[in-house]
């Protein structure tokens, strides 16, 4: 493997193209285990960025795919359709509450919030609230790289403060404060009811992370707090939309992480592990009366990604919802939650550690300072665990079929590179 080559030219994500961070060589993955070469083999502990549910190459996907393969791997979506993408539609409004029932196919995470925002204004516009063109979210956010997505990500420690003045500025309000089972007050609530109620007529959307917010920080915060924003949305008539690209599918101990509050979103963004972590695939999934205004008269919704609904992609994540909804997935995330809570909660007494949090297949330990991730990565790879932080976040988010024993094997890397 030419590493020098790929050091001289191939620009890795989130890094500088001129002066590179370290990429180890993988050989192979499958179930839990990267392999680097035959003699370093390393449990996963990030499900390739929380998309591989159920670990690399397992052979219903690997059969799902070769299949579609053979007979058609892509098809424009624009004036044509396939059985995949058909058949892709019913499982999802299967595993969702009945509301939700039309389906914008995208090509990756960052694109269906792109869709669904365009979705929000286009509703609020044909809805004669012509002047309602901003977002409302909560700071510490993250929602994509592009640039509607980077709009309503944290406009200061997100990762895209270089480009204000780029992007179009949108209404922020504080992060809901940590703590799954923390109580909400009024005074916790109060910021964003007095901006919603001040700026109603600018506003056309709120969008957040439900429970757990991503690569802004891994903060985990109260389903109490997604109840008042459902009712302050229906006070003033915002579309609400929920970011689940990160928490869809099981990850949080729900299929999906707004369950946890007993309320539903307008709509809801899904990407990241929808096909297994085995192609790129992400969707816009909306009700019926956001569907209908945002389309009344006819008025077409402009947006049509190349690779729309590819039957690949679309093979894969239907295969891979079957695996997932044939198993007793919500045990097992338990017991993994239960795994992480037991062996990481006594970082809590290290003077290091700022704070330690844990909901479903997720373990977060934040640190009080800047973690330095290339020898962190280091410490993990000698321990035979593969985990890559950021920030001050180091955290776990592993495949669901890992072992007892694999799981162990990662939060024991993690503790001692954390130490």
């Amino acid at each position: 493997m030419d590493l020098e080559f790929d050091r001289k030219h191939l620009w890795h994500p989130y890094t500088c193209a001129t002066s590179p961070d370290n990429s180890y060589p993988v050989v192979s993955a499958k179930g839990s285990v990267i392999t680097l070469s035959p003699d370093i083999k390393l449990v996963d502990g990030m499900a390739s960025w929380w998309s591989a549910i159920h670990g690399y190459s397992h052979p219903i996907l690997v059969k799902a795919v070769q299949k579609q393969a053979a007979n058609l791997s892509h098809i424009m979506f624009g004036g044509l359709t396939h059985e995949p993408a058909i058949e892709l539609g019913k499982k999802l409004l299967e595993i969702l509450p009945k509301s939700f029932q039309h389906i914008f196919y995208a090509d990756s995470g960052s694109v269906a919030v792109e869709v669904a925002m365009k979705t929000a204004l286009q509703f609020q516009r044909n809805n004669a609230n012509l002047k309602r063109n901003k977002f409302l979210t909560i700071k510490r956010g993250y929602h994509g790289d592009t640039v509607g997505a980077m709009s309503v990500c944290d406009p200061i420690s997100g990762m895209h403060a270089l480009f204000s003045g780029y992007v179009l500025p949108q209404i922020f309000v504080s992060a809901p404060p940590l703590g799954f089972d923390t109580e909400i007050t009024d005074e916790d609530f109060a910021e964003i009811s007095g901006i919603a109620e001040a700026k109603q007529d600018e506003i056309a959307a709120v969008i957040l992370e439900p429970i757990v917010q991503g690569a802004g920080g891994m903060r985990i915060y109260s389903p109490q707090y997604l109840k008042k924003i459902r009712d302050l949305c229906d006070k003033f008539d915002f579309v609400l939309i929920f970011d689940e690209i990160a928490t869809g599918f099981g990850r949080t101990g729900k299929m999906f992480a707004f369950e946890h509050a007993n309320i539903l979103p307008d709509i809801i963004c899904v990407g990241k592990a929808l096909t297994g972590g085995m192609l790129t695939l992400s969707a816009m999934i909306t009700s019926a009366k956001i569907a209908e205004i945002a389309c009344k008269n006819g008025l077409p919704l402009m947006h049509g990604p190349t690779f729309m609904a590819n039957p690949l992609a679309c093979a894969a994540a239907k295969a891979n919802l079957d695996l997932l909804t044939s198993w007793n997935w919500k045990d097992k995330i338990l017991s993994i939650e239960k795994t992480l809570k037991d062996k990481l909660s006594p970082l809590k007494n290290n003077p290091k550690v700022a704070d330690v949090r844990v909901i479903g297949a997720i373990g977060v330990v934040e640190m009080k300072e800047k973690i330095n991730v290339a020898q962190f990565q280091v410490d993990c790879i000698s321990r035979g665990a593969w985990i890559r932080p950021f920030g001050k976040i180091a955290y776990i988010m592993p495949p669901y079929i890992i072992s007892q024993k694999e799981l162990e094997k990662l939060v024991a890397a993690l503790i001692f590179a954390v130490r």
